[in-house]
């Protein structure tokens, strides 16, 4: 019996993919991503609970920080890295921390995967009441492992997210959530299977959270930061959809681009300061303010 992870083992369903012409590999290639959605399916109940632990932290006005490599890494960085923006939360909070340094986002940094002590290092600003969560695919990483071990030994809680059964970083951290993608089409190559599951666990709990923290409306994006003229845009629809007939861009510009303001402006004919008011001591959930109550 073999000592690999399940994520370094052979698929026999793609030992002819390299004969396969255009149209079947690229059929074949985009199949095998079913499997990555079904891994993470059942995964909800651990999904479930790291999107609590999440939450608690941030309305406990703590930290929460992502660590992998490589690709583990860089999904990290990007699930981070795309929160400020859609969900208008402050940079600080949603962090992450890559083996390697912000170099390995773009090429790969030999043997950082391996330096445990690095790993413990990139986590030494953590404190009690963080959340940190670990992204492994084979769950061996060392770098990822010894981040996990430094920030449990400092009182954060921790989360490992791991795609092979018995993943060791799975029993390192407080909450092991476990997406099993099995071999990969190209053999050991975790970008793919692994790599589609992980986004997937990091969509899941980050936008969860977001949406338990109050930073969405039912569906709807009204805590983005318009950067940009197709936010701007976005942001003057919410306005509109959420008010009535109003002028959208008039009232972002009185509630300094805030869509929640202004929408709560509009709807309780209020000035900015008693929007923001209302909001505050609604802990800036948009459906206590304007909805009525059930």
């Amino acid at each position: 019996m073999s000592d690999l992870p399940a994520t370094e083992a052979v698929d026999p369903a793609t030992a002819g993919i390299d004969r396969l012409d255009d149209a079947d590999l690229a059929r074949l290639l985009v199949e095998t991503q079913r499997s990555a959605v079904d891994a993470a399916a059942t995964a909800v109940p651990e999904i479930a609970r790291a999107t609590t632990l999440v939450v608690e932290a941030i309305e406990e006005g703590r930290r929460v920080l992502l660590v992998g490599a490589g690709t583990s890494g860089r999904l990290a960085v990007l699930d981070a890295a795309e929160l400020p923006p859609t969900f208008g939360v402050d940079p600080e909070l949603f962090q992450a921390r890559i083996a390697g340094g912000d170099s390995a986002l773009r090429r790969a940094v030999e043997g950082a995967e391996d330096d445990a002590e690095a790993g413990a290092r990139a986590v030494a600003d953590v404190g009690i009441g963080d959340v940190v969560i670990g992204i492994s695919a084979s769950g061996g990483a060392p770098f990822v492992r010894g981040a996990i071990a430094a920030a449990r030994a400092r009182g954060a809680r921790t989360i490992g997210i791991v795609n092979a059964p018995g993943a060791p970083l799975a029993q390192d951290a407080e909450l092991g959530i476990v997406a099993a993608t099995g071999p990969e089409p190209i053999q050991g190559s975790t970008r793919m299977r692994a790599g589609t599951a992980q986004k997937i666990v990091l969509n899941a709990i980050s936008t969860g959270a977001m949406i338990r923290l109050g930073k969405t409306y039912r569906n709807r994006m009204v805590d983005l930061i318009a950067t940009n003229a197709k936010l701007r845009a976005r942001s003057e629809r919410l306005v509109r959809d959420l008010a009535g007939d109003v002028d959208a861009r008039a009232l972002l510009e009185a509630a300094k681009g805030s869509v929640k303001v202004a929408i709560v402006m509009a709807r309780h004919g209020v000035d900015r300061v008693e929007a923001e008011r209302l909001l505050e001591a609604a802990r800036g959930r948009l459906t206590a303010v304007i909805d009525d109550p059930a």
